[in-house]
């Protein structure tokens, strides 16, 4: 239905409706309209579980929070057996390009919610950045964290920047 990523193709449940089809969110457990940012957020989804060791279990989509008394929403964030929130995915439809206003955008978000690892993909690009909170600024990474890493290296970038 949409274009090819730059991702493992995944099968995804999906079914026709009055007007569209909808996409059923395995995390979410529940159907949702199936729009191109959508499809995104799907496979990526499934690439963070199948290819990254993820648990479907840890990962919250589409959750509300506060940013200086705004409702915002994420699009994917994973937390760890302690309940602390380790990963922040921004999720962007294959036709927008991945410019530093995404990037801002995530980092604005991150002002409120101080998660470690930063992702941004339109699914043909994916970055991925490290809060590093001693100068409040991030370290881009060169590959997208596999979720039995992710907890040595928060441990291993706080050392390095004490």
């Amino acid at each position: 239905m949409y274009r090819d990523l730059n991702l493992p193709k995944y099968l995804i449940k999906t079914k026709p409706i009055p007007g569209g089809m909808q996409v059923f969110d395995e995390v979410r457990k529940k159907w949702v309209a199936y729009t191109p940012e959508e499809y995104v957020r799907q496979q990526f989804i499934q690439h963070l579980i199948q290819n990254l060791g993820f648990s479907p279990a840890r990962l919250a989509v589409e959750k509300g929070f506060k940013l200086y008394s705004r409702t915002k929403r994420w699009d994917i964030a994973y937390h760890n057996r302690m309940g602390e929130w380790r990963m922040l995915v921004e999720v962007k439809s294959a036709d927008v390009p991945i410019t530093q206003t995404v990037v801002d955008q995530i980092a604005q978000y991150n002002i409120a919610l101080q998660i470690p690892f930063l992702i941004v993909t339109n699914g043909l690009q994916h970055l991925c950045f490290f809060l590093d909170k001693s100068s409040n600024s991030y370290e881009k990474l060169t590959k997208l964290p596999f979720a039995k890493d992710v907890e040595w290296l928060i441990e291993i970038f706080n050392f390095l920047q004490k």
